[in-house]
């Protein structure tokens, strides 16, 4: 399942108005996972951009001038996009200006259903917020030091990681399948003779990582399972790893 996550920067708030786009990124997922695939681009708005929109991006109308148009890189941004699901935080305000633009080259806009919000997926699952890219990026240990100013490519793989938070952890990452046959298999792993995927075997490390638990934390556990009492599951496990 391919997506893109997707961000954009322009002169102000409401395309209606008048404002434009300056700048475009976006982050393609297979499964969720950043294929380190991306696309990006600034982008001559035709106007000027106003003091309280540059002091969010930093992107000077003298910077943009020599910029190419929307209608120049049209094709190429929807080649990237192709049919896949755009995940965009806010979706209404960045799908806003994308479609005015692509109406203004006289292309089809992006339909609403091509579009996931993850404004949205984040109040359904912290109703009491803040939900913003810099609050969700803190509730999950997201470093977005880098983010002095809004960037359309930097805010796109921030958001990457952020939307693979909210749809269910980490976990998701791992990009386990499951095949026809029903047994699990990895993405990337070697198919067997047969056609069916196989799982290659972990390689062991070269060096073994080195224990986080202190001499203190071990003997603070062994006093717990200790007070466990001689029927706690725990002594079955001592048992085994003593063998």
């Amino acid at each position: 399942m391919r997506e893109i996550a997707f961000d954009t920067e322009t002169t102000g708030l409401d395309p209606r108005n008048g404002d434009r786009l300056v700048e475009i990124g976006g982050v393609e997922m297979m499964n969720h996972v950043p294929t380190g695939r991306t696309f990006h681009v600034y982008i001559n708005p035709e106007r000027d951009v106003p003091e309280g929109a540059f002091a969010v991006h930093g992107l000077s109308t003298e910077f943009l001038s020599d910029k190419p148009k929307f209608a120049a890189v049209a094709e190429d941004f929807l080649t990237f996009v192709g049919d896949s699901t755009l995940v965009i935080h806010n979706a209404s305000f960045d799908m806003g200006f994308i479609n005015m633009e692509l109406n203004r080259v006289g292309r089809p806009p992006i339909p609403r259903t091509q579009v996931i919000d993850t404004l949205e997926l984040a109040r359904r699952k912290h109703p009491m917020g803040p939900n913003s890219l810099d609050a969700l990026c803190s509730r999950y240990g997201i470093d977005n030091s880098r983010r002095t100013k809004h960037g359309a490519l930097l805010d796109s793989e921030l958001l990457a990681e952020v939307y693979l938070e909210l749809i269910g952890g980490r976990q998701r990452a791992l990009g386990f399948e499951i095949d026809q046959s029903g047994s699990s298999s990895r993405r990337g792993d070697e198919s067997g003779a047969d056609g069916q995927m196989t799982s290659a075997p972990a390689r062991p490390r070269p060096t073994p990582l080195p224990s986080r638990l202190t001499p203190e934390d071990l003997d603070r556990h062994a006093g717990f399972i200790k007070g466990m009492g001689d029927s706690a599951i725990w002594k079955k496990y001592e048992a085994k790893d003593a063998g």
